[in-house]
Order: C-alpha cells, then structure tokens, then sequence
C-alpha cells in the first residue's frame, strides 16, 4: 500500500540553502511526535491510548484513512473517504484493507488488557466495530510489536527465511481466513518481479498517479512533523530536503526506469514474498486481508524480519489478473504483497494526533 521512493542517490548536502532550510531540516518536532505515538499501552488504558495502537497501523501511502467512534461497550473504526487515494486505489481497496490493519491492532491491544476485542465487520462502509466491554485478559504475543513494526523500504541483507519463520507468516495470515503465500524459488520471484516492473512503469507512466503520489510526500522532519501522514522521506532512506526543493527534486529524478531498477534491488535483497489472498472480493474481504497483514507484518517483526509493500501488480489491474493466473488463483484476488527479509531500521514514517481522529 506503500510507494517505495529514491530521491537522490545520496551525497545531496543543504550547507548554503539558507536559514529557512536548515530550520525544515530540523529533528526535534519529528523526535517528539514520534515519542508520542510509540509510547508503551499503559496497563489500564483510556480509549484514547487503545485509538493510538490502533493508528500505528500499515495503510496505504500513510494517509490514515480512519476516524474513531467511541460508543457504548466500544468503538466504531469509520472509513474517511476525505482520505481516498483514487487513481493509485479507485476501487478503496487499500482503504478497507487499511481499516481492517487498525481493526487488528485494536483487537490485540484490547484483548491485552482484558477487553473483548470481537471485530464485527459485516458492514465495512459503516464502520468495523470493536467490543471493549469487559472480558478475560488473553496474552498477545504480538502487542509488542505494534509501537516497532514499520513499513521498511531499504535493502534487505538477501538471506532466506526459515521453514519455521516462514510458517509463523504463513499461519498469522490464516486467522482471519486469508491465505498467505509464501514465495521464494528465484525463479518464481523474477516472474512476480516482471510484473511489478510492468506495474510500476504504467503507473509512473501516469501523470494523475504521480500527481497523487507527490502530495502525500513530506520531504523533511518538520514537514512530516506538522502534517503527521504521508510518506517521509526518510522512511524510504532518502535525504531531507527543504519543502520549496524537495517537489523540484523529485520531478527530475522520478522516472520509470530509475525506479525500477530500485524495485529489482529491493526485492531481489529480499528473503521472499508474502501474496496475500481474501476468500472475498469486497469490502468484506478486504478488510480480512488488512486484518491478515497486520497481523504478518507484526509476526515479522517479532521475529526480527523487515517488510515492506511492493503492491504495483496488484495496483494495475492488468498486472494483477496476470498476478492471479501466475500464483493460479482462479477467481480469487491477490490483495497485498509484502517483502520480508533482514535489513536495517529506518525512520518511520508519523500518525496524526488521537485528538483528530478520535470522535465522541
């Protein structure tokens, strides 16, 4: 649900840009937005500390598509359709796939602390409501993971997984009846890799996609700091840059082919891919996907494995039909592709405050 970007290839320095730059530049309203939002769930917590776990959840292009209800016996996860990414998501696929993802964080956080946790999700356009009347605290393996995962879209150390590792993936996807398939023969991730390259071509082909895409980027702390959503450029290894040079940067240096060339490194650095496939195309199932992948994402984690999504062959619809008859789906859509490897942290990427999401 993620681009993964490159602005500069490096050795960019902003000595000269002025005084306005370096302020752009700055660290601290990053540093502590990002304390904010990872603070541990408290023991007995308020329904805004639960809100909280529930927003540091995967969503497409980080641009938090949710608000939060609170009601009797618990709260109700709302699509903001204010939100919508049309050209990358014209159906709102991402956007329930996203609500199910901070569903599922809620769900863990709640039945942590002794809530029930139930997701009814029969209705996704009026909401995914989940039960915070009183109940039996149930350990969460996975509630620590929730402050650390992260999307990270840096080069992975191209070791494989495990028979075991790759299970635990594999089994967190079927909780919620998704299956996830797991896929690392080389061979097999050259013919996926073609049609992501293909995908992502017609799309940065596309100027309504990059136009899009270019409005969610905050390329600097304080930038990313004050709008809380997007996409950093740090997250995604690239270097910060002063508001008014980062859009003219990227015009130049956003092209098909430097792009691909970016994705074949990621994911050939990868350990495999994880295909994520719902039993339903609708809203439905799309929010069971989001609820699997977070719960494989958060898996990963635990486990000490990095993820990232490398989704433009299930973006274009082309490509994903492509997609379906390769892994031989049927009639079945492929919902989310996830890399997985080892690699190195990056910066994560910010959540607004609870204040503007949280209603009632």
């Amino acid at each position: 649900m993620t681009r993964r970007l490159m602005l500069i290839g490096g050795g960019l320095t902003v000595a000269g840009l002025g005084a306005d730059a370096a302020l752009q530049l700055r660290k601290g309203p990053y540093d502590a937005a990002l304390a904010r939002m990872g603070r541990p769930l408290p023991v007995a917590p308020g329904m805004a500390d639960l809100v909280r776990y529930a927003t540091l959840a995967a969503n497409g292009h980080n641009t938090q598509p949710w608000l939060f209800s609170a009601g009797e016996g618990g709260v109700t996860v709302r699509p903001d359709f204010s939100r919508r990414t049309p050209v990358v998501d014209p159906d709102d696929h991402h956007l329930f796939a996203s609500l199910g993802c901070a569903a599922e964080n809620l769900s863990i956080a709640a039945r942590a602390r002794g809530m029930g946790g139930e997701v009814e999700a029969s209705a996704p356009d009026a909401g995914l409501h989940v039960d915070l009347t009183p109940g039996t605290e149930e350990p969460q393996p996975l509630l620590t993971a929730i402050p650390e995962r992260q999307s990270t879209r840096g080069l992975y150390d191209g070791s494989k997984l495990g028979t075991e590792e790759a299970g635990r993936l594999v089994r967190a996807a079927a909780a919620h009846g998704v299956e996830a398939l797991y896929l690392d023969a080389p061979e097999r991730i050259e013919e996926v890799l073609a049609l992501v390259i293909e995908g992502n071509t017609r799309q940065v082909n596309d100027p309504a996609f990059v136009t899009e895409l270019k409005a969610w980027l905050r390329f600097n702390p304080v930038q990313a700091a004050q709008r809380g959503d997007g996409l950093f450029a740090g997250s995604s290894g690239n270097p910060s840059l002063p508001g008014w040079l980062g859009p003219r940067l990227f015009d130049l240096v956003f092209t098909a082919d430097a792009e691909n060339g970016k994705c074949a490194e990621q994911l050939r650095s990868s350990a495999g891919l994880v295909v994520l496939v719902a039993p339903e195309d609708n809203p439905r199932g799309w929010v069971a996907a989001g609820r699997a992948c977070q719960r494989v994402m958060l898996q990963a984690t635990l486990d000490g494995l990095k993820c990232a999504f490398l989704n433009q062959a299930v973006e274009v619809p082309a490509m994903r039909a492509e997609l379906r008859r390769l892994l031989g789906l049927g009639e079945r859509r492929p919902n989310l592709v996830l890399r997985v490897g080892r690699g190195p942290a990056l910066p994560k990427s910010l959540r607004r405050p609870v204040a503007e999401v949280l209603q009632g």
